[in-house]
């Protein structure tokens, strides 16, 4: 893939950006800016260079047409601070506020466009409708850098298609979540461990399908672990269980022993009678009672995790082992990002809720040998699937 560095000198023209600023918002405070953050340097260097950026990003999930409540106003203004420069906002995205700011750009100045998900043909399934949008983007400016993570395994108009319209190549974000994802899958220092949580086993079968003959230890935590336990015939009460996927966690229990991978399920788990932040209680994870369900692995699972995690050279975590946003329920997770920032090699947060969670449970960024900036995006290359914004780059 071809990077910055390959484009030659960009001062004067002006570079069209796919960042990822998808944040979370309350009303219009940003609540963690840590995706913006880690689209700064890209956008820094090329201003640094004397190119006239342009930034294009999502927030949320509009219907194709504006809406007030996903605008990207608040995100300029917070991409300002970050840059300690004035950053100029188009409150549409090829419209005639867009065409304006693009003309009116200098050399080294930087500008948002508004919500690119406002426009129907962002998110189009018809390759021509999507198409013609790409061709409106593309004709504000005269070179693409693809630095959204978070959106490259989407074939959408602003991460697809504008690079088959301009010369293009991937941003120092895009560029180091590809670098240490590849040390994930082809050459992993051992120990190597992956952790993983969340609710659901079918949200993570691929991961498991591709990781589990290149790991040396598979720890299950979060809701998607009672699907294993009620594999190996526990009861798990009130729990989050995907009945449909007993009998895949069976099949993964037995090839991981089958390969030698030491698959690490919880022997205690925190459990309440309803998703309330009181009332929590230890039991084993084989005597689950029947009015209870888990809400975050055990304190001696977690010293268990964060033990094998410690005794690693390589880490990949995705998925937090309980409802951290709960203090009942958070001690699980909080132990994991803890070992993760004590492994003596690569420590790798997945993104998501992951990254969310160590952020409030708080931890700073640079404890951790990488926080991925694209939970899904993450999940579907370590699953060894071909994602099109980066696919369409590879020939560029």
């Amino acid at each position: 893939m071809r990077t910055v560095s390959d484009l030659g000198d960009l001062r004067g023209k002006r570079v069209l950006v796919r960042s990822d600023l998808n944040v979370p918002l309350d009303g219009t405070t940003i609540t963690d800016d840590g995706r913006v953050r880690a689209s700064v340097p890209t956008i820094k260097s090329l201003a640094d260079a004397g190119a006239r950026v342009l930034v294009t990003a999502h927030l949320g999930r509009p219907k194709g047409t504006p809406d007030a409540a996903y605008s990207l106003a608040p995100v300029a203004d917070r991409l300002s601070e970050l840059l300690g420069a004035p950053v100029q906002f188009a409150a549409d995205t090829v419209g005639p506020e867009a065409q304006r700011v693009a003309a009116e750009l200098q050399d080294g100045q930087v500008a948002v466009l508004e919500n690119v998900r406002f426009n129907a043909g962002e998110t189009s399934k018809d390759d021509a409708e999507r198409g013609a949008f790409a061709d409106e983007l593309a004709a504000l400016a005269d070179v693409f850098v693809s630095d959204g993570f978070g959106v490259v395994h989407r074939k959408q108009a602003s991460v697809y298609d504008v690079a088959t319209r301009l010369p293009a190549a991937v941003g120092g974000l895009v560029e180091a979540e590809v670098t240490v994802l590849k040390r994930l899958t082809e050459s992993p220092e051992r120990p190597y461990t992956v952790v993983l949580g969340g609710s659901k086993v079918s949200d993570k079968l691929g991961v498991i399908d591709n990781l589990l003959d290149k790991a040396d230890n598979l720890l299950i935590g979060g809701g998607m672990v009672f699907t294993f336990l009620k594999a190996q015939g526990h009861e798990v009460g009130k729990s989050l269980l995907e009945e449909d996927q007993l009998e895949v966690a069976r099949g993964y229990i037995e090839q991981a022993a089958a390969q030698g991978v030491t698959l690490l399920l919880p022997t205690d788990i925190v459990v309440a009678p309803e998703f309330k932040d009181a009332d929590a209680t230890v039991v084993a994870a084989d005597a689950i009672p029947a009015d209870q369900l888990g809400l975050d692995i055990g304190p001696d699972s977690a010293a268990a995790f964060a033990e094998v995690i410690r005794g690693s050279r390589t880490v990949f975590w995705n998925g937090p082992m309980g409802v951290f946003e709960m203090a009942s329920f958070a001690a699980g997770t909080k132990a994991v990002a803890q070992a993760l920032t004590e492994v003596d090699g690569l420590s790798v947060v997945g993104g998501g809720d992951s990254a969310a969670a160590v952020r409030q449970l708080g931890f700073s960024d640079d404890e951790f040998g990488h926080i991925s900036t694209g939970g899904g995006a993450s999940l579907e290359y370590l699953e060894g699937k071909t994602l099109p914004g980066l696919a369409i780059l590879e020939g560029n």
